[in-house]
């Protein structure tokens, strides 16, 4: 089992008609690895934490450590996902296929990461932040406005590793039940079957990210 701690509390799971986290949040996992993940949501600036919330950006630090990540590559790729079946998967970013030697792997035992993302004109647009680089990736997108970016690693309880692909980003819609209250937490929650959630909460299209260190 992991050990998962939580260093300050706020808002993860909940239900409602808007899925933006407005107050900072700080969770940490520990994988039987020694793999280190720490997530940090939305921001301790009040103001800028209402500016984000105001236009519906989701906002998410993750830093990464452990010893044996010195050295290694990494790459994210995203599984698009329609009416319960897997309709593309692409890379997001691949450290080895950067173009620049230098970024090829990391340096030492760490890696931060931050990610913006936001539902504009039936798209979703999203930007990956590292610390020498950025990209930009754009999805189409139901005209929902109920999509959150969640860390699924965290609120599935799955496992986080070297040498092998885990999930770690979930952009969901909500489960809308019978009573027209909507849910991310009990999407979020719904275990390892992640390619299954549009079949089971009758959602119509998510995004998966997946990332790998080796």
């Amino acid at each position: 089992m992991r050990k998962l701690q939580v260093l300050a509390v706020a808002l993860i799971c909940f239900s409602s008609l808007t899925a933006q986290q407005s107050q900072e949040e700080l969770v940490e996992i520990k994988a039987p690895s020694g793999l280190k993940m720490t997530t940090d949501y939305s921001s301790d600036n009040y103001e800028l934490s209402d500016i984000l919330d105001f236009e519906g950006i989701d906002y998410m630090k993750i830093n990464f450590e452990g010893e044996e990540l010195k050295g290694k590559a990494y790459k994210i790729t995203v599984k698009e996902i329609w009416n319960g079946k897997v309709k593309s998967e692409s890379v997001v970013v691949d450290s080895k296929n950067l173009g620049v030697p230098q970024f090829a792997t990391l340096k030492k035992g760490e890696l931060k990461m931050r990610i913006l993302a936001k539902h504009v004109d039936n798209k979703l647009q999203m930007k990956f932040k590292f610390p020498r680089f950025s990209t930009n990736k754009e999805f189409k997108a139901t005209k929902s406005k109920d999509y959150s970016l969640r860390n699924i690693a965290d609120e599935s309880n799955l496992d986080i590793q070297y040498n092998e692909p885990f999930y770690l980003l979930a952009y969901i819609l909500p489960y809308e039940r019978e009573d027209g209250s909507k849910s991310w937490c009990e999407v979020g929650t719904a275990g390892k079957d992640l390619e299954n959630w549009g079949s089971k909460f009758g959602i119509k299209h998510y995004l998966l990210f997946e990332m790998t260190f080796e």
